[in-house]
């Protein structure tokens, strides 16, 4: 890891500290993406403390995500107004205000706002880490770099479940919050005292018509695909059509927009490069399959196999070690080799997971499932990480904001369609089951149904992941110059 760097910020060069930098960052980013799944299994206990029901909880999920939809797509703009050391002090701080508002919160009303704050200060900090990464490291260095922000960004979610599930059963589910606030404070702490300003400040002309646009554009794509899944009219009820439209219609008019500007506040034309483009797309595939197994496989464990929330979150915590273990390792491969003998074989190991857990029963065993998930895991750390600096290295410096926002973005999007495909078809699959299924006991009838289901939306993902497996056939490395 290199300790120092010369990066310009504004006027000439400045000596930063990275190790401090770094560590602030990754603290302020384990607990962001924590926070997108830490409370999908204290739903249930939401649901009786507020007296409130299963479609009004998820708005504690649908609401992040819906916020980190309207924001991370202005991100690029903010680099551009509001210093390095400004913007991660903003985030860290509203973070901290949301998660002390979260641990005091005596109603669903103020939850949900401290839930929103929260999202807000992801929504800062993600692309914030991305970018600054890119400016601090060398192109052929950044390998690394990459590997230890990735592990936090994917590894954060996948033992969310397992520390929540811990703290609900010994603690209470404020202590999820008081965990956030915690770990928030001591990057403040760190980062207050080391976090050096390493982009350049230009403050370019805010076009207001593009920021309402890319709010009501992908604010209205996340919300629509958010609540696809709930209900009995699924992807054709009228609030998800409408959503849709009206998102769909607004980001048109946006990307159209962009692509004319001489100064966009997102440069679209990143896209015209073509391993970030490739790269972009197979981040995307990356996100939903990680997400739908994140939603899948604790509803088996929980209703199928009836195991307790805790027991089935410890179940999935191997996987999600491992990838945090092994990120940084896969980053100095990345820097080595390049990523075209990590993003086949991820893809490739990631589909033959995938095709396993097509064939989930109530007989499958506990060590079949972790392992299952292990290598699942294993396979999307060999791709996602790879493909995305391979990506992101092509562009020029001036567009690494605009490429950050762009794969950030379309993460969050990646997010919301996972979820809102596979509760579609776990639920569609186990209405067709019970459809041809008669006289079975209630009971086994119901485990059988969403077993079901269950398979068949993990056909869906092992569809998209043997579509990424052919695209990354495709990934060549790129070539940069050493003073990048």
């Amino acid at each position: 890891m290199i300790l120092e760097a010369s990066v310009g910020a504004g006027q000439g060069n400045v000596k930063v500290k990275i190790a401090p930098i770094m560590f602030s960052l990754m603290i302020a980013g384990f607990v962001g993406t924590f926070n997108e799944t830490a409370l999908n299994i204290a739903l249930s206990n939401f649901i009786q403390v507020f007296s409130i029901t299963e479609s009004t909880v998820q708005w504690l999920t649908t609401g992040y995500l819906l916020t980190l939809g309207i924001l991370v797509p202005i991100s690029g703009l903010l680099m551009q107004w509001f210093t390095t050391r400004q913007l991660f002090l903003t985030a860290v701080i509203v973070s901290l205000i949301g998660a002390a508002v979260g641990a005091m919160a005596g109603s669903f009303e103020v939850l949900l706002a401290a839930r929103i704050l929260q999202a807000v200060g992801t929504g800062l900090l993600l692309p914030l880490m991305f970018n600054t990464v890119l400016i601090m490291f060398p192109a052929h260095k950044r390998g690394m770099a990459m590997g230890l922000i990735t592990m936090i960004f994917t590894a954060a979610p996948a033992v969310g479940p397992a520390v929540s599930g811990l703290l609900i059963a010994h603690l209470s589910w404020h202590w999820i919050f008081w965990l956030s606030f915690a770990l928030m404070l001591l990057a403040l702490c760190i980062g207050s005292l080391y976090m050096q300003n390493v982009s350049t400040v230009t403050k370019p002309r805010i076009d207001v018509l593009s920021l309402m646009m890319s709010t009501v554009g992908f604010g209205g794509i996340v919300f629509g695909l958010s609540n696809a899944g709930e209900g009995d009219a699924g992807w054709s009820g009228s609030k998800v059509v409408l959503a849709l439209s009206i998102g769909g219609i607004a980001l048109a008019c946006f990307v159209v927009r962009q692509l004319r500007m001489d100064r966009p506040i997102m440069n679209l034309r990143a896209l015209k490069h073509r391993m970030f483009l490739v790269g972009t797309v197979l981040i995307f595939v990356c996100m939903m399959v990680n997400l739908m197994a994140v939603l899948l496989l604790p509803m088996f464990l929980i209703r199928v196999l009836e195991m307790s929330t805790l027991s089935a979150a410890i179940v999935l915590l191997p996987g999600g070690i491992l990838f945090g273990v092994l990120s940084p390792v896969i980053g100095r491969l990345f820097d080595r080799f390049g990523p075209k003998w990590l993003v086949i074989p991820g893809f490739i190991l990631a589909s033959a997971a995938v095709w396993f857990l097509t064939t989930l029963t109530a007989a499958s065993t506990l060590v079949f499932i972790t392992s299952v998930h292990m290598c699942l895991m294993l396979g999307l750390l060999l791709a996602w990480m790879p493909a995305q600096t391979n990506g992101l290295n092509q562009l020029p410096r001036e567009m690494h904001r605009d490429g950050t926002a762009i794969m950030n973005t379309l993460s969050q999007i990646a997010g919301a369609v996972g979820v809102a495909m596979a509760v579609t078809l776990m639920t569609g699959g186990a209405g067709k089951y019970m459809q041809q299924v008669e006289r079975v006991v209630e009971h086994s009838f119901t485990n059988a149904a969403l077993t079901a289901g269950i398979q068949d939306a993990f056909g869906l993902a092992l569809l998209i992941a043997i579509a990424a497996a052919v695209l990354s056939l495709f990934v060549t490395r790129v070539k940069v110059k050493m003073h990048r």
